[in-house]
């Protein structure tokens, strides 16, 4: 049975991407990153309800690529904001999964490992532990180094239960990194599932060109 809803967050505008759209929809192997990101968890069993949160600005795009059945709500003047949006207009779900439209190369399997932890937590997250030597600098120099030891990269999506991450967004001031630092600070327990080093967030020009050699290995060429 489905359960779930997912709330995609495509308000933002990506300049570091470059190009003369949002990084959202731009073109990645033919096809707008948005349009990724909407099949992975549309094709799921488990999602019930695909939110778009889209800017103003962006109506039009959206109307004109999004399935009939994706419902589109307008973004807030930051990332809380929208993703507060986007709850509000989730119906008819127990869970609900928060991911970042960049991320379009997500699959099957990492939707499904926060799904199944959902079951026994109240919130559940993907990430990678940091395996590189870390340090700090200033003025372009070494100052020092940092333990890796329980570190990890966060990924999205990010899952809760729906009731729970709804009332900690309208208890948090604002200035989170993600919903997984809302939901903490409102006392919720996040368990964390295996990330996947393929589900990367396009944040540069460079990363578009990443996303298409995935892609490409995906289709087996």
């Amino acid at each position: 049975m489905k359960r779930a809803a997912a709330v995609i967050v495509a308000a933002g505008r990506g300049t570091r991407a470059g190009g003369d759209v949002p990084k959202q929809w731009q073109d990645l192997a033919g096809r707008p990153v948005v349009s990724y990101t909407l099949a992975a968890f549309a094709k799921h069993d488990g999602i019930s309800q695909v939110v778009l949160v889209v800017h103003p600005d962006d109506d039009t795009r959206a109307s004109n690529l999004a399935p009939a059945d994706v419902t589109i709500v307008h973004g807030g003047a930051d990332r809380a904001a929208s993703v507060k949006n986007g709850l509000a207009s989730v119906q008819d779900a127990e869970f609900v999964l928060i991911h970042d439209v960049a991320r379009p190369m997500v699959t099957t399997r990492t939707i499904s490992a926060v799904l199944d932890a959902l079951v026994k937590t109240a919130g559940a997250a993907p990430a990678l532990s940091v395996t590189d030597a870390l340090w700090t600098g200033a003025d372009g120099r070494v100052t020092g180094t940092r333990s890796r030891d329980g570190l990890y990269r966060a990924q999205t999506p990010q899952g809760f239960h729906l009731e729970a991450i709804r009332a900690a967004h309208a208890a948090h001031p604002g200035g989170a990194a993600d919903d997984v630092e809302v939901a903490r600070a409102h006392g919720l327990a996040v368990a964390i599932v295996p990330g996947d080093e393929d589900n990367l967030k396009i944040t540069h020009p460079s990363d578009f060109e990443r996303a298409e050699r995935i892609l490409r290995g995906r289709d087996g060429h």
